[in-house]
């Protein structure tokens, strides 16, 4: 296996090292895949609008599916709204219950006010530090 490569590369080292370099471009170019030609301008422009088209309907089908997810999501949410509707209800009528029950009127008054002192000097510094 090894003498057949080495037979194959001595025989093409010098057919590389005869060509031309506009024979070693048509090779290269013969060797392009699918046997095509590179593509020209015309080409390169239907590949752009292509591309730019597939880009476009990209982005509308996200636009549609965002919608179709907000759309399901405030679906979801109105109906666990409207489901838990008495629940929400009843415990409003426990909470205010509660609230009345648990907080007796108290009679008295209050008494609000601030009170300033100023300390000239601490009294017997032997007794802060025990």
């Amino acid at each position: 296996m090894l003498e057949n490569q080495t037979v194959a590369t001595s025989i093409l080292e010098p057919k590389l090292k005869n060509m031309n370099t506009e024979e070693r471009t048509s090779s290269a170019q013969s060797s392009q895949p699918f046997g095509q030609q590179p593509p020209g301008l015309l080409g390169k422009i239907l590949a752009f609008v292509l591309g730019a088209g597939f880009l476009v309907l990209a982005f509308m089908f996200s636009l549609v599916a965002l919608a179709v997810i907000v759309v399901v999501g405030l679906g979801v949410w109105g109906w666990l709204w409207w489901k838990t509707r008495a629940i929400r209800k009843q415990m409003r009528e426990q909470m205010n219950a509660q609230a009345t029950s648990a907080a007796p009127a108290r009679e008295g008054f209050v008494i609000e006010g601030e009170v300033i002192r100023e300390e000239s000097a601490p009294s017997r510094p032997e007794r802060l530090l025990r």
